[in-house]
């Protein structure tokens, strides 16, 4: 079979050799060593032009460094993230092979960071931090997400796959199968939808007679939502709120939150509020990204994409809330593999809207997304990150939420 070229165009020949580097206090090949460790055959084009090749086969990536300050040290993950968005150096090709690098890399720690995320955490008010993290994501206009999320419910969280090679948009629809048959909703019945995103679920609950209420902190996402329940004459309404200050008139037949537990850290408080919204024996589904350790993060995305006090799942800390507020729980499904597909699909769908993107938004925009999408990948393939959704339902007493008294009493027990 012939050699595949790759899709970049080709050094020149009398370039394409490794010649030293004349910097002070430079490190010799700490980058290219640092690749060639994926046992990857790629490229790294140096400042000076010269061209170093490694790894048997045809090149799968490129690397061009532009500045020559990213040779004198071996750079985290943050700083080697940052120097693409900044335009240091310039990525083409397999952008599943590059990232492999990333679990080589230390995220170092940096005092300025921690000390924002511990006051956000503990010293903002959680609605007040909601909305600031809201306000900040989403400043982009709906046009841009519509760029790579499915456009058929536009949902900006995971879908559920049959087969690996399944449309996002097929995908999409099922995970809304799955949830009205989980939450078993029938004609009549009251469905808050909490992060109503762009109006997925009112596009699929209302048409089968579930009155749908959705709240939103996102202003783009209320008018949408307005007009879409106005066009298609729904039966539901949209309203511009924190869900831990939603007081309802009375409580509803079920719950749904997509890929929202990520922005309610505290789930003492979110599972208090659930309880009173929901009737007894109502069900609730809510799924999200998940980690191992609550509040883990890379420093990369905590920067540039998730501000705040966000924070993936902590899915042991979830039900352990769940199960003290009186809801007993009914289903837990992992769902990891499902969002690196999901992920996978957003992360093609922006690059082939790149010109577009960088036009209206501009090459930084783009980039970090770019690291976004395409670093989610590996990492909920690698079990760096996970998915879950979680299914429970509201029994008739409150639950055995203890207090500081009878935690202590319980800690002392178990060292015993």
């Amino acid at each position: 079979m012939p050699t595949q070229q790759p899709p970049w165009p080709n050094v020149k020949a009398e370039s394409a050799v490794r010649r030293p580097t004349q910097l002070r206090n430079h490190e010799p090949g700490w980058l290219e060593k640092l690749f060639e460790q994926l046992q990857v055959p790629g490229e790294i084009v140096l400042p000076d032009g010269s061209l170093v090749a490694f790894g048997a086969g045809a090149p799968r990536f490129r690397i061009t460094v532009h500045d020559d300050s990213l040779l004198r040290r071996p750079l985290d993950d943050l700083s080697l993230g940052e120097a693409y968005v900044k335009g240091k150096l310039d990525l083409e090709g397999d952008m599943l092979a590059i990232f492999e690098v990333r679990k080589q890399l230390a995220d170092r720690f940096r005092v300025g960071p921690w000390l924002r995320f511990i006051t956000d955490l503990f010293l903002t008010p959680a609605t007040r931090m909601n909305r600031k993290v809201i306000d900040r994501h989403y400043t982009l206009g709906n046009d841009f997400y519509f760029s790579f999320l499915d456009s058929a419910y536009r949902f900006y969280s995971h879908c559920l796959f049959a087969r690996d090679d399944e449309p996002l948009e097929k995908a999409a629809e099922r995970k809304l199968q799955t949830t009205f048959q989980a939450l078993e909703l029938r004609p009549g019945m009251r469905l808050l939808d909490i992060g109503a995103g762009w109006g997925g679920v009112f596009q699929y609950c209302c048409p089968r007679q579930v009155h749908v209420t959705g709240l939103t902190l996102f202003e783009n996402s209320y008018t949408y939502i307005r007009e879409l329940i106005g066009r298609n004459r729904l039966d539901g309404e949209i309203s511009l709120e924190d869900f831990l200050n939603y007081r309802p008139g009375r409580p509803y037949d079920a719950i749904v939150m997509y890929g929202v537990i990520e922005h309610i850290p505290s789930y003492r408080r979110f599972f208090a509020r659930a309880w009173e919204c929901l009737e007894p024996g109502g069900k609730i589904y809510l799924d999200g990204a998940a980690s191992k350790e609550k509040h883990s993060m890379s420093q990369f995305a905590r920067r540039y994409i998730w501000q705040g006090a966000h924070s993936c799942m902590c899915l042991q800390e979830v039900i352990q809330e769940a199960l003290y507020h009186g809801f007993q729980i009914v289903e837990v499904k992992e769902e990891s593999h499902d969002y690196e597909l999901t992920m996978l699909n957003w992360a093609q769908r922006l690059d082939l809207h790149r010109q577009e993107i960088v036009a209206r938004w501009g090459e930084e925009i783009y980039r970090v997304f770019q690291l976004f999408l395409w670093g989610g990948v590996p990492a909920f393939r690698h079990d760096q990150m996970q998915a879950y959704h979680l299914v429970a339902h509201r029994g008739k007493d409150r639950g055995p939420r203890p207090g500081l008294a009878r935690r202590l009493s319980s800690f002392i027990k178990q060292m015993a």
